[in-house]
């Protein structure tokens, strides 16, 4: 009798050391991921973990929120010890570039800035925020300048057989209408404004390249033509010549990263509309759609 309840208390006993198995298998793991998290959010002194951030900037900037978003995420990653700027953008609206580069100039962590194809007008101006400019030979660059562009409809109005009338409180209220032609009054007026916004380019310019070049010359070379990446070193408006995986060297090197650092990189997932029409990226819509009138930019403009 004693030896039948013996045997039927076995299974039991079993099942229970099992358990006690898998609560301290469980544990032990558990534990493990912790260390690790802990690790990496005290951002050591090792190799481990340590970073590299790519930001890209491509198209047209007419928009700075969701840079500056993933500027700020990468800023308070402790993991991130550089951050490369790949730029790849003739440049666009001025106070969307000029917030961009703001928001670099505030990072404490290394910044190295890689031109693509074409990092020109307000694209090189948010390259001026970092630490290193490194481009391509062939990369369009340069075309330093302020261009603000209006559109002439009064002559469609005309055919068609529409009248505008305005009322306005000032003189000045509807300058740039694309009902009439702009006044020599109004022309100085934005010449103006073009030559201030210009004078914050140069600048800014003058203030990231002061070592190399005076404002003269950076005035010298600021007067709209674009450059080679060859010709932009040779005129001291970068830094070297190289592509991306250099800069992310670089960027390695001055965060001082041993060996090859790891790189981490949003990647934009195209629309299914841009996929359709085999655009990388397209213009917002309200600068495709919206009504026509001034245009304010750091823009290259080819053509135009």
């Amino acid at each position: 009798m004693i030896k039948t309840e013996k045997s039927a208390r076995n299974p039991i006993f079993k099942n229970m050391k099992k358990r006690r198995v898998f609560i301290i298998l469980g544990s032990i793991i558990t534990l493990f991921f912790l260390m690790l998290f802990f690790l990496r959010s005290m951002g050591g002194s090792t190799s481990i973990g340590q970073k590299v951030a790519v930001i890209d900037i491509r198209g047209i900037i007419t928009r700075s929120d969701a840079t500056i978003k993933l500027i700020h995420t990468y800023r308070d990653d402790p993991s991130i010890k550089a951050i490369v700027i790949r730029i790849d953008s003739p440049g666009g609206s001025v106070a969307p570039v000029q917030e961009i580069y703001s928001e670099l100039e505030k990072i404490e962590k290394p910044i190295v800035a890689s031109m693509g194809g074409s990092a020109a007008s307000g694209g090189y101006y948010i390259a001026c925020a970092a630490d290193t400019i490194v481009a391509n030979p062939g990369t369009l660059t340069g075309s330093i300048g302020v261009i603000m562009q209006f559109t002439r409809m009064k002559g469609l109005y005309d055919k068609i057989g529409l009248e505008h009338q305005v009322i306005k409180s000032g003189e000045f209220k509807d300058t740039g209408s694309p009902f009439r032609a702009l006044t020599e009054e109004e022309q100085s007026v934005l010449q103006t404004t073009v030559d201030d916004v210009y004078n914050q380019f140069v600048d800014t310019i003058f203030e990231a390249r002061g070592d190399q070049l005076t404002r003269a010359e950076v005035a010298e070379l600021a007067d709209g033509r674009i450059y080679s990446g060859k010709q932009a070193l040779e005129s001291k408006l970068l830094d070297q010549l190289g592509n991306l995986p250099d800069a992310i060297k670089i960027a390695g090197e001055l965060a001082g990263i041993e060996g090859k650092p790891k790189v981490v990189r949003k990647e934009k997932k195209a629309s299914l509309f841009e996929q359709l029409v085999g655009i990388e990226q397209l213009p917002a819509l309200d600068e495709m759609f919206g009504a026509p009138g001034v245009t304010f930019r750091y823009q290259m403009s080819l053509g135009d």
